[in-house]
């Protein structure tokens, strides 16, 4: 019985975590796009950002990781054989990555609490699809275990990469073209 509360726990801290992450770079992005405003407004997005930024990541995101590790912990003292199993391996190099990006998501939030950050929009975009690309490959290797068909799976990365910079790329389009079509409407004739 204990297995099963250790899996419904971590699955719980995955939800929670990646959440936390996701929203995360979010408000990074908002926060350095706040430079872009006039005062008083800049000062007040910012500040707002940066209590938001510092209560997620201190709240859900670093707690969410924190029972996903040790809920993990759990679930391998209950099945200690796994340990030898290649997947095992693999996914757990993938966590490694994934605890190392929320420790520099971390950093990244000091730095821009203080000003020092130097990332633009645009980079923290492409940053924030990182985490999706780490929880497909956690999810796919959890589910197909030392059975992942791993051509197909990588095909299906490589795929998922190449949408996720097209997307970015046309976001930033469109964004631009929003930003001159406003300028050309304020600017009188």
């Amino acid at each position: 019985m204990a297995y099963y509360w250790f899996k419904a726990f971590h699955l719980i801290g995955v939800v929670v975590w990646f959440a936390g992450l996701f929203y995360l770079v979010r408000l990074f992005i908002y926060h350095v796009e706040a430079n872009e405003q006039p005062e008083p407004a800049q000062t007040i997005l910012k500040n707002q950002y940066q209590l938001m930024e510092k209560r997620l990541y201190n709240i859900i995101t670093t707690p969410g990781m924190v029972v996903t590790v040790a809920m993990a912990i759990g679930l391998l003292t209950r099945e200690p054989e796994v340990l030898h199993d290649r997947w095992l391996h693999i996914k757990l190099m993938f966590v490694a990555v994934l605890v190392g990006y929320h420790f520099y998501c971390g950093r990244l939030m000091r730095q821009l609490a203080v000003g020092e950050c130097t990332w633009g929009s645009q980079q923290l975009r492409a940053l924030n699809e990182a985490p999706t690309l780490l929880l497909v490959a956690i999810v796919l290797l959890a589910v197909f275990k030392d059975n992942l068909p791993t051509d197909l799976a990588a095909w299906a990365i490589f795929g998922l990469v190449i949408a996720m910079a097209a997307t970015i790329q046309l976001y930033a389009k469109k964004r631009r073209r929003d930003q001159e079509k406003l300028l050309a409407e304020a600017t009188p004739e």
